[in-house]
C-alpha cells in the first residue's frame, strides 16, 4: 500500500512539472499543438498500456511489469539530466516551500482568468467521469461484452482522442477556445446519452469514438487555457492546482455517478451525467475564458528599486509599502474604481494585505498600502509584476494631479520587546 501510495504521490507532483516545461521545450505558436500531442501519448498509453501489461504478466508475472515500468524511466531522466534550459540569474534566495504553496493559492484567488478555467473544467470532469467511470459496467453487466469488448470500445475512445488532436488546429482557426470547449462539451454528452441507451456495438462504438474526440478537445484546450494565463514564476503552482482539480474531479465524480448508478441504475446515471454537461455551459456564461496574449504576461520590471539606507535581511518582515497620490476630488469615484484591479495585482504578485485610504483632512489625498510578508517577498513582487499589471497600474496613476510622481514609501517592521516586570528588590 504504501508503495502504491508513493506511486501517486511522484505522479502528483511530476504532472505540474511535466506539463510546465512544454512551453519551455516548443514555441508559443506551436503550444496547443504540443499540448494536444501530450494528450495523445497519454490515451494512446491508457488504450495500449494495460493489454500489453496483460501479455507481459501472462507471460513472466507481474515483477516483469512493474520492473519494465520502472526501466522505461531511464531514458526520460537520461535526457533530462542532458537538457540544460535558460535559467535566469538570480540573486534572491529560493523561496520556503510552504511559502510558495501561500503564494500560488493566493494567486489563483486573484486571478479572474485562472479561475475560470478552473470553476470550467471542475464542472466538466465532475460529469464527464461517468462516462470512464460507467463504460465497464454498461459494457458486462448490460451488453454482456468480454474483456476484448471493452478493449475495443476503449479503444475506439482513443482513435477519437487520435483524430481530434489531428483536427484540433484546424478548428482552433475559426472557433475560440470558449466555443471549442462549449460544443465538445455537447457532443460528449451526446457520447454519455449514447452509452445509456445504444445496444448495439457498432453504433456504441462510434459513440464512443465522439466521445474520444470531444474529450481530446476539451482536456486539450483546458490545458492549454491553464498553461497560458498565469506567468512563468507562477506556472508550476497553477498547473498543480489544475490538476487538483481535474484528479479530484474525476475522482469525485467517479464514486458520485458510481452510487447514484448503485441506487437509480446505469441508465439514470449517464442521463444524469449527460444533463450536466449541458446545463454546466451555463457556467461560460459566467466565466468565459478568455484569450490571453503572451506577450502581457512577461514581467514588466518597471518598478523603481526601493531605497535602502542600511542593509536589510532577506527574512525581516513584514513590510509595508505606502504611495501617496493627489486626486482631483471631482474624479475620486473614478479612481477608486480605478484602483480595484490594482488591488488584485497587487495582491496576485505577493501582497497579504491591500487597502485604499482617504485623508480625513484632506480629500485630495489617498494613500494605497500593502503588506507583505518579507523583504525578500516583496523584492519578488518587484519581478512578479507583469505588463498587463502595469498597465492598470499606469491607468490609475492617471489621476494623480500633482507634478511630482506618486511618493513611495517602504516600512520594516522592528521587534518591540515588552519589558519584564521589576522585583521588589529592583532587580529582575
Amino acid at each position: 500500500l504504501w508503495l502504491t501510495f508513493s506511486l501517486g504521490v511522484g505522479a502528483a507532483m511530476n504532472a505540474p512539472a511535466w506539463q510546465a516545461s512544454i512551453p519551455d521545450l516548443v514555441p508559443r505558436e506551436d503550444l496547443p499543438g504540443a499540448v494536444a500531442l501530450g494528450s495523445v501519448a497519454f490515451n494512446i498509453a491508457r488504450a495500449i498500456g494495460p493489454a500489453l501489461g496483460g501479455l507481459v504478466i501472462a507471460a513472466a508475472g507481474p515483477g516483469v511489469v512493474f520492473a519494465l515500468n520502472a526501466f522505461s524511466f531511464v531514458g526520460v531522466m537520461c535526457v533530462l539530466y542532458r537538457w540544460r534550459p535558460t535559467r535566469e540569474q538570480n540573486a534572491l534566495p529560493a523561496e520556503r516551500f510552504v511559502g510558495a504553496v501561500r503564494a500560488g493559492l493566493r494567486y489563483v484567488r486573484h486571478a479572474p482568468q485562472l479561475q475560470a478555467v478552473l470553476v470550467r473544467a471542475g464542472v466538466f470532469i465532475l460529469c464527464a467521469a461517468a462516462l470512464w467511470a460507467l463504460l465497464p459496467l454498461r459494457s458486462k453487466n448490460e451488453l454482456g461484452h468480454d474483456a476484448t469488448g471493452y478493449g475495443i470500445l476503449l479503444g475506439c475512445l482513443g482513435a477519437g482522442a487520435l483524430l481530434g488532436a489531428a483536427v484540433l488546429p484546424k478548428f482552433r482557426i475559426d472557433l475560440s477556445t470558449d466555443a471549442l470547449i462549449s460544443w465538445a462539451s455537447l457532443l460528449f454528452g451526446g457520447a454519455t446519452l449514447g452509452l445509456a441507451f445504444l445496444n448495439n456495438f457498432f453504433l456504441l462504438c462510434g459513440a464512443m469514438f465522439a466521445g474520444g474526440l470531444a474529450w481530446m478537445t476539451v482536456m486539450s484546450s483546458f490545458n492549454v487555457a491553464a498553461m497560458t494565463t498565469a506567468p512563468a514564476w507562477v506556472k508550476s503552482r497553477s498547473l498543480g492546482i489544475y490538476q487538483l482539480v481535474f484528479q479530484g474531479g474525476l475522482a469525485i465524480g467517479s464514486a458520485a455517478w458510481g452510487f447514484v448508478a448503485t441506487q437509480a441504475g446505469l441508465t439514470v446515471a449517464l442521463i444524469g451525467a449527460a444533463a450536466g454537461l449541458a446545463l454546466g455551459l451555463v457556467a461560460a456564461r459566467r466565466f468565459p475564458l478568455a484569450e490571453v496574449e503572451p506577450e502581457k504576461l512577461e514581467p514588466s520590471l518597471h518598478w523603481a528599486e526601493p531605497v535602502v539606507a542600511r542593509e536589510l535581511q532577506p527574512d525581516r518582515g513584514p513590510v509595508v509599502v505606502t504611495v501617496e497620490y493627489r486626486i482631483d476630488p471631482a474624479q475620486a469615484r473614478e479612481f477608486v474604481a480605478a484602483m480595484q484591479p490594482v488591488r488584485e495585482s497587487c495582491l496576485r504578485d505577493g501582497a497579504i494585505q491591500w487597502h485604499l485610504l482617504n485623508d480625513t483632512s484632506d480629500p485630495s489625498r489617498y494613500v494605497e498600502y500593502f503588506v507583505v510578508e518579507s523583504w525578500a517577498e516583496h523584492l519578488r513582487q518587484h519581478e512578479r509584476v507583469t505588463i498587463a499589471d502595469r498597465a492598470v497600474q499606469d491607468y490609475a496613476r492617471s489621476f494623480h494631479v500633482d507634478t511630482r510622481p506618486p511618493v513611495v514609501s517602504h516600512f520594516i517592521a522592528e521587534n518591540v520587546v515588552r519589558p519584564r516586570a521589576k522585583t521588589e528588590t529592583g532587580f529582575q
